[in-house]
């Protein structure tokens, strides 16, 4: 990409930032760069890696979470935000995070949420799961069952939980399939964060796998150079183990480091992922 080329991305996405609540057109953005709607679509997500809508969307919804946790309303946070009405928030929210404002600002109340303990390659875990998809998955040491279960509800504590390993049962088999290397169908995430939390864990996402970050190139790569230790503290509440892989962060040294699940049972993971990823490139 040429210096014009990082300019005009530069503009348009500080265009998005100073005018989100306005929610500006594809056609106005690509106006605002002096280009057509067809080479600004391209010339933005080779340089961002996502559409300008999508990166909208993203803006929009952090702020959204900014005014629910400060106790705004539906309505008022979606006339702030420039949207027309709760129901495009709603829609916002189920599209990116699974679960409704409304459910986001009431901290589960109202929700249950099933889960159960299943066996993996990489030791017990308990699985935890809403309508909407899985939103909990953690390892588990001995005896730490009762623990596990009391900071699940922690990060829940409007939600009824629910034993019913039989419901979770099915997303411990697409997970397994996963740790395998293989997997047969998409598999839906709820996330509930705050918005720098977010951002890291979407990071984490585009780790792949048998690669590795450090927590200094984890926070670069988000935008935020100068937070590794906040980027540390977020992988620390990571929800869903394994799928967002908090375990490819490591430290600058090269040194594996600490995992909430523990040093060792991230040594094996990030040993199979390896051994895994350079089979596919002896292959290829």
């Amino acid at each position: 990409m040429n210096g014009s080329d990082y300019s005009r991305v530069e503009r348009a996405i500080h265009y998005l930032e100073a005018h989100a609540h306005e929610q500006p057109s594809l056609a106005e953005l690509a106006g605002h760069v002096g280009l057509s709607e067809f080479h600004f679509q391209r010339l933005f997500h080779r340089w961002a890696g996502v559409t300008p809508k999508n990166f909208l969307q993203s803006l929009t919804l952090n702020r959204a979470k900014d005014l629910l946790a400060a106790s705004s309303s539906l309505l008022d946070t979606s006339l702030e935000l420039g949207l027309s009405g709760t129901g495009r928030l709603h829609d916002l929210f189920l599209s990116l995070e699974a679960m409704t404002p409304g459910e986001f600002k009431r901290a589960g109340q109202g929700l249950t949420i099933q889960w159960g303990i299943h066996a993996t390659p990489f030791g017990e875990a308990l699985f935890a799961v809403t309508p909407r998809g899985l939103c909990g998955l953690s390892f588990l040491e001995a005896g730490s069952r009762t623990t596990a279960v009391g900071r699940f509800q922690a990060r829940w504590p409007e939600a009824r939980l629910v034993e019913h390993p039989r419901q979770t049962e099915p997303f411990a088999t697409e997970v397994v399939l996963r740790m395998r290397g293989t997997m047969s169908r998409p598999l839906a995430l709820v996330l509930k964060g705050s918005p720098f939390q977010t951002k890291v864990w979407e990071g984490l996402l585009a780790i792949p796998e048998g690669g590795v970050s450090s927590y200094q190139g984890l926070a670069r790569a988000i935008g935020a150079p100068n937070a590794s230790r906040a980027v540390g503290t977020a992988l620390a509440m990571n929800p869903i183990g394994y799928l967002i892989p908090c375990h490819r962060v490591i430290r600058a040294s090269g040194a594996v480091g600490e995992y909430h699940w523990g040093a060792v049972r991230k040594q094996a993971l990030l040993g199979v992922e390896h051994a895994r990823a350079l089979a596919r490139e002896q292959a290829s």
